[in-house]
């Protein structure tokens, strides 16, 4: 009886991982990418532009390589600090395209993470598509938890942003990318094809699968600085 109902348990586990959709599985990737970047001890993200962030965009497993203009390479999500400072929103999903990004080539996979310093920043991030350097300033973001951000460049950047790839996590300027949100991830998640700035701006109801994500968000800056 124990032999059946332990059988029972492993069916209904993977039956439930299999369950899952890419976007849902997208949104694991990218918790275990902000944790794990998090967790380096003298090289993650300063903790005052954190706490400073107005948005948070984390995009696991882009790929990089021989693009042409237009080419998708990476799919990921935005949150942005709720009304009054406290807590993220729920998530927002986004395509990054095209543009010269400075990253790892031969086909490998790069995380990447930026963070919307101003209002200005935010609503660029959260209109149909903008272009990092183009429509919104864009600058490699320092690393190390004091670091001292003061450079022009950090003060007056409206979005930060750093890539990991081969266990190496640095500033880049994503500058000439694409970012665009992507209705058909957002009705995945929300049972219709929801804007990016309804979710953020009417503070929709998180669904499940971003429980981890926002959690950690939380747990490392739950109240702007």
């Amino acid at each position: 009886m124990r032999l059946a109902t332990s059988a029972v348990v492993v069916f209904t586990t993977v039956g439930a991982l299999c369950a899952q959709t890419d976007t849902q599985k997208r949104l694991d990737a990218a918790a275990t990418v902000f944790a794990e970047v998090m967790a380096i001890s003298d090289k993650a993200i300063p903790q005052s532009l954190l706490d400073r962030a107005q948005c948070i965009v984390v995009v696991p497993g882009m790929m990089s390589g021989a693009f042409i203009v237009g080419a998708k390479y990476g799919k990921g999500f935005l949150s942005c600090r709720k009304k009054g400072g406290v807590g993220w929103t729920a998530p927002g999903s986004i395509r990054v395209e095209g543009g010269s990004v400075g990253l790892q080539l031969g086909g490998s996979e790069t995380d990447v993470i930026m963070i919307v310093m101003n209002e200005r920043g935010v609503q660029r991030l959260l209109s149909s598509k903008f272009t990092l350097g183009g429509d919104a300033s864009v600058a490699a973001g320092p690393v190390g938890r004091t670091a001292a951000a003061q450079t022009d460049a950090y003060m007056t950047a409206e979005i930060l942003s750093w890539s990991r790839s081969r266990g190496l996590f640095a500033g880049v300027a994503l500058t000439g990318a694409t970012l665009r949100q992507d209705l058909d991830d957002n009705k995945e998640l929300y049972g219709r094809a929801v804007e990016n700035k309804e979710i953020v701006d009417k503070e929709l109801t998180p669904p499940k699968a971003a429980e981890p994500l926002l959690s950690l968000f939380n747990k490392h800056s739950a109240r702007k600085g």
